[in-house]
C-alpha cells in the first residue's frame, strides 16, 4: 500500500478529497494547518474527520499567515464579506496553498510518499488563483526541481480529484464514500462550538451545493 499525504482543513472539500485518496488505496496521511486563521474550528473539525475517516496519521502544523496579514481570514479587522463581491475576495489569503503544498511536499519527501491529494476546486469556488488546474500542475512541476527525490528520478503527483466538480457532485462523491459532512466545518467565520454563520461565501456555497445535490444540509448555523 502506497503512502499519499492528504491536506485536510475540516471542511467539505478536504474531507471528500480524503475519502477518495482511501477509496484508492493510498495509506492516508493527513495533514491539517494552523495558519493563523480566525476559524480556529475548523482544526478541531479535522481531527474527528481524521479519525472517522481512519487516517494512518495525522499531524497538524503551523505557519504564521497572520504576520504576513492581507486576508480576512487571517486578520480580524478586515470583515468577511457576506454578500458575493467582485472580483478575487479579501478571503483570499496570500500564497496559502503554496505554503500548503509546500510543507506537504516536505512530509511527503521524508516519508518516502510520491503522492500528495489536496481539495482544491474551480468550478464551485471564489474564484482563488491558488485553486486552479494551472497553479497544481505548476506546483508539480516545482516539486520536480526543487526537491532531493526529484533530482535523483522521483516524481511526485499532486492529485486534485475535485478540481472539476461542482459542489453537488462532491457532495454526492462524499455521500458514496461514507463522508459524515456534519463532522466538518466549511464556514469562514464559524464560532469556538463550530456553528456556522450562514451568511459568507464558504457557507453559501456548500449550502447551495447540498440543495443541488438532493442532500440534506448537516451545517449546525449559529
Amino acid at each position: 500500500m502506497q503512502t499519499a499525504i492528504v491536506l485536510l482543513s475540516g471542511g467539505l472539500d478536504s474531507a471528500t478529497v480524503l475519502a477518495v485518496a482511501r477509496a484508492r488505496n493510498f495509506r492516508c496521511c493527513a495533514l491539517s494547518v494552523h495558519y493563523g486563521q480566525r476559524h480556529h474550528a475548523e482544526l478541531a473539525a479535522a481531527m474527528r474527520v481524521a479519525a472517522f475517516l481512519g487516517a494512518h496519521e495525522h499531524r497538524v502544523m503551523g505557519v504564521d499567515l497572520a504576520g504576513i496579514g492581507g486576508s480576512a481570514l487571517t486578520d480580524e479587522n478586515l470583515a468577511v464579506p457576506e454578500s458575493p463581491t467582485a472580483g478575487i475576495p479579501i478571503t483570499y489569503v496570500p500564497a496559502r496553498n503554496t505554503l500548503l503544498l509546500s510543507l506537504a511536499l516536505g512530509w511527503a519527501e521524508v516519508a518516502g510518499a510520491r503522492d500528495i491529494f489536496v481539495g482544491v476546486n474551480a468550478v464551485d469556488y471564489s474564484g482563488y488563483p491558488d485553486c486552479r488546474p494551472e497553479f497544481i500542475a505548476a506546483f508539480e512541476n516545482l516539486a520536480l526541481v526543487a526537491t532531493k527525490a526529484g533530482i535523483e528520478g522521483g516524481r511526485f503527483k499532486i492529485h486534485a480529484p475535485l478540481i472539476d466538480m461542482s459542489k453537488a457532485e462532491i457532495i454526492r462523491t462524499g455521500v458514496g464514500l461514507g463522508v459524515d459532512y456534519a463532522m466538518t466545518v466549511s464556514c469562514y467565520q464559524a464560532d469556538a462550538e463550530g456553528r456556522a454563520c450562514g451568511r459568507c461565501d464558504s457557507c453559501r456555497l456548500r449550502a447551495e451545493g447540498f440543495a443541488a445535490a438532493g442532500v440534506p444540509d448537516p451545517t449546525c448555523y449559529g
